[in-house]
């Protein structure tokens, strides 16, 4: 009796449809094996050896169905056990890996890698600018005036910080807090355009106090307990591991009862650097500001500022006019260095002999069943 035609069509299908099977298997084994995350191809020109895979299954089982013998199976049981479709279907199982395996040894070819990157933690440095508002910060010997001038470059220097926190502390007669440390350097930079002369009293420069107050917003509290510190005396901890405080000033210390030399030594405890920027020429005749009548001559003392940039292992710097104040700060960019960088370190996994391990695999099953389960007799 003749089979039916969707019956002989089935039959013909199952050899790839087994070949499919067992590659959705292989597939999921591979997947335990290496995990979901992206595989990147080193050979991708390789994978068009997949191509092959399909041909070569067509080939595989019409050759085999025309060399197929009469014996099977190993036992007689099993030669019973073909009236049962699904029982004849089985004898293509070997065959149907050895096409996998080839199909998984292409992969392997084509050098299959996972690329993971590593990054390091985040952390910059903490830095505060102290910028000087005094009376005298109106001058022009830097264009067109020294706090328009230190503005200017100040906002040039936060654009480059990116992953430093950077707060702001004007100073006159006395100190305050014009923007706390912050990542947010577009605030920053607003806070820093809305600075003018006579926000505060500018009739005086006290530079300990500036120091001071930049010190406790870098650090918990100066020179004794405060109630953060639950009486158990100053410290400095939290933020970056390097902090960092660029004193902007045109003058001497005049105004505040803090020693700046004091504020520098408790610095130095700390660990926190001091950089000293004195701006403008020291102000004294009328010829040299090119005025008609006698200008004030406003006090200046660059020894204070060398003394306190070098107790705390700072660099003390003269800006005499605007371009040597751009390339002073460019100098204190190059002095700062990161206590971590932000790195993106790629790692790669070759995955090469994971693939061919799953080949072995599936030969060696094949191997398995052809010399037992599937054995064929001459």
């Amino acid at each position: 009796m003749a089979r039916p035609t969707w019956h002989r069509v089935a039959a013909r299908l199952v050899p790839y449809a087994l070949v499919v099977l067992l590659g959705v298997g292989a597939y999921g084994a591979l997947i335990l094996l290496i995990g979901t995350e992206p595989i990147v191809w080193g050979r991708r020109w390789a994978l068009g050896g997949l191509a092959l895979v399909p041909l070569l299954a067509l080939v595989s089982f019409q050759l085999g169905a025309r060399r197929s013998s009469t014996m099977l199976f190993s036992r007689s049981a099993d030669l019973a056990a073909t009236a049962n479709p699904f029982a004849t279907s089985l004898v293509h199982v070997p065959r149907a890996l050895r096409i996998v395996a080839i199909g998984v040894i292409v992969l392997a070819l084509a050098r299959p890698q996972r690329r993971s990157a590593d990054y390091s933690e985040v952390e910059g440095i903490d830095i505060v600018v102290a910028l000087d508002v005094s009376n005298s910060m109106s001058e022009r010997d830097l264009l067109p005036n020294r706090l328009t001038a230190a503005q200017q470059v100040l906002a040039r220097f936060v654009s480059r910080r990116n992953n430093d926190r950077i707060g702001l502390v004007i100073f006159g007669r006395e100190a305050f807090t014009q923007c706390p440390l912050t990542l947010d350097h577009r605030a920053l930079r607003g806070l820093l355009a809305e600075v003018r002369l006579e926000l505060i009293d500018g009739t005086s420069t006290a530079i300990g106090s500036a120091l001071a107050t930049a010190l406790n917003r870098l650090c918990k509290s100066v020179g004794g307990a405060t109630e953060e510190s639950e009486g158990k005396g100053s410290y400095c901890k939290g933020g970056a591991k390097s902090k960092v405080i660029i004193l902007l000033t045109d003058g001497d210390n005049n105004a505040g009862q803090l020693a700046p030399e004091q504020v520098a030594r408790y610095a130095q405890s700390f660990g926190v650097k001091i950089f000293t920027v004195l701006m403008g020429r020291d102000v004294g005749t009328t010829a040299e500001m090119g005025g008609l009548l006698p200008r004030m001559r406003y006090p200046v003392n660059p020894r204070l500022l060398e003394q306190i940039a070098s107790l705390t292992g700072g660099t003390p710097y003269l800006a005499t006019d605007s371009a040597a104040l751009e390339q002073r700060f460019q100098a204190i960019l190059d002095e700062l260095d990161r206590s971590r960088l932000k790195e993106q370190r790629g790692r790669t996994t070759d995955l090469f002999t994971r693939f061919t391990g799953m080949t072995l695999a599936l030969v060696l099953l094949e191997l398995v069943l052809v010399l037992t389960r599937f054995r064929r007799f001459p």
